[in-house]
């Protein structure tokens, strides 16, 4: 049993309703990385204990799963669109100098700063906005940017690595 701690009961609290041999794992992960940004070894002890499981099984189902994050986020994270609209459109040219500009070698990085992420995205039928971007800072929102050049992302990236807004970099 892990020990009590302000962020232990936190997590407790958010996972309380879910009860083993229910089918409510994923979920209860789920939920902790909604409110906590990702799971850290702590949540998934507590969940483990929740579940009558050893820690390793829980972080086994969670690392089978793309969409679970075991570190912290970064402030701003660009998803970078895959479709083959975006890529006939020259998304790999976009997304290489996104990735120069924030001083990245390929997505799934973060800065060193922990200002921003660039991960790969699954095309979402906007298709007529290629190329294009997901701009999600934790917790706010998530924002498409379409239409982009390779000066427009440089501009872009610039702007959210200096903690710019979103409305202020792309209306400045």
């Amino acid at each position: 049993m892990p020990l009590e701690t302000e962020s232990t009961l936190r997590i407790r609290s958010i996972i309380k309703d879910f009860k083993p041999n229910n089918g409510d794992l994923l979920a209860a992960l789920y939920a902790v990385q909604h409110e906590m940004g990702y799971l850290s070894k702590e949540a998934l002890a507590v969940i483990a204990d929740q579940f009558k499981m050893f820690t390793a099984e829980v972080y086994g189902m969670a690392s089978f799963y793309e969409e679970y994050r075991f570190d912290p986020p970064a402030k701003t994270t660009i998803r970078w669109c895959s479709g083959p609209a975006c890529r006939t459109r020259n998304s790999a040219g976009i997304r290489d100098a996104i990735l120069a500009t924030l001083d990245l070698n390929e997505t799934g990085e973060q800065t060193e700063d922990g200002q921003c992420s660039v991960v790969v995205g699954q095309c979402n039928g906007t298709c007529e906005l290629a190329p294009m971007i997901w701009v999600e800072e934790h917790k706010t929102y998530e924002l498409p940017v379409g239409k982009l050049t390779a000066a427009k992302s440089i501009k872009l990236a610039r702007g959210l690595r200096s903690g710019s807004g979103i409305g202020e970099i792309l209306n400045g």
